[in-house]
């Protein structure tokens, strides 16, 4: 929380709209975002990886096809547990 306050501080003096309003929102939503990062809530990034790469393998073999909603579905079925 001091190291948002410090960097909050040092915008004022900068005058950027985008991240004053970009650090506003940040102050809103502080305490969902101090929730979720409660080490109980963490996600390893190896499982993140691991997803990044499934789908980077569904898009390589959905090669030559267009359609967002098949690739959407065929990523969605590969994150089902199998019966």
């Amino acid at each position: 929380r001091r190291f948002f306050q410090n960097w909050k501080n040092a915008l004022k003096w900068q005058r950027l709209k985008p991240y004053e309003k970009f650090a506003e929102m940040i102050d809103r939503h502080w305490d969902g975002i101090a929730a979720y990062s409660r080490p109980e809530n963490k996600v390893t990034l190896g499982f993140v990886e691991g997803l990044n790469n499934k789908i980077r393998v569904i898009q390589r073999r959905a090669y030559g096809l267009r359609d967002e909603d098949y690739l959407r579905l065929k990523i969605l079925t590969c994150m089902l547990k199998e019966i």
